[in-house]
């Protein structure tokens, strides 16, 4: 059982894995893949990741010596841009996702009296106001949100990695770090199409 424990997360990771390196490879492309192809590449990519090939451990393995496990969160949003139709997530979760991470990493670093990681560990209060924002991910239109926060507090219950903390199946520094860039991308793209507009449609 402890093998299959150990297992499990690495499949996982191979897989996500395999999904960011299609995504950088479209990235560079200058066509875009079809579903059917990004699978195949992903099964592909995944398998050899999985496999030692010719180390002492799997590839997959050392990757995780870097990443640690991945949020639930982060790894079923990287999963679900394989879906054909993928609803990207609100703005208005990713500015709630980044103002969160601002509170809660100085704090469980140990800047203050508060640790909020302790939380993560049963607090009732904590697991509402998980609820809670699934509420707002509802409110925000994202079905999948909502999906995606239930599973994670379902892998967590089973404890499905190896922490036993609810905040390390909700948050991890990566999805921050994506989501901080994603927004400053926004950012910039939405000050130069209102720059493009102004200048198409300035008087004379």
């Amino acid at each position: 059982m402890n093998h299959l424990m150990q297992t499990f997360p690495l499949i996982e990771l191979s897989i996500t894995s395999a999904i960011v390196s299609v995504w950088i490879m479209q990235k560079f492309s200058p066509k875009t893949f079809p579903a059917p192809l990004k699978i195949f590449l992903v099964l592909l990519l995944g398998n050899l990741l999985f496999w030692p090939l010719g180390l002492e451990l799997p590839l997959v393995a050392y990757i995780r010596g870097v990443t640690g496990d991945l949020s639930i969160v982060l790894t079923l949003l990287l999963w679900s841009s394989l879906l054909p139709v993928d609803k990207p997530l609100p703005i208005v979760c990713k500015l709630t996702i980044v103002t969160i991470a601002l509170g809660f990493y100085p704090f469980a670093l140990g800047v203050g009296m508060i640790d909020p990681y302790a939380w993560g560990y049963g607090s009732i209060i904590f697991l509402a106001s998980v609820i809670a924002f699934a509420l707002i991910c509802a409110l925000a239109n994202w079905a999948k949100g909502v999906w995606i926060i239930a599973i994670a507090i379902i892998a967590w219950s089973g404890h499905w990695h190896e922490s036993t903390n609810l905040w390390d199946y909700l948050l991890d520094p990566l999805l921050v770090v994506w989501i901080f860039f994603d927004l400053i991308g926004m950012f910039f793209s939405r000050r130069k199409n209102k720059a493009h507009s102004g200048y198409l449609f300035r008087p004379g």
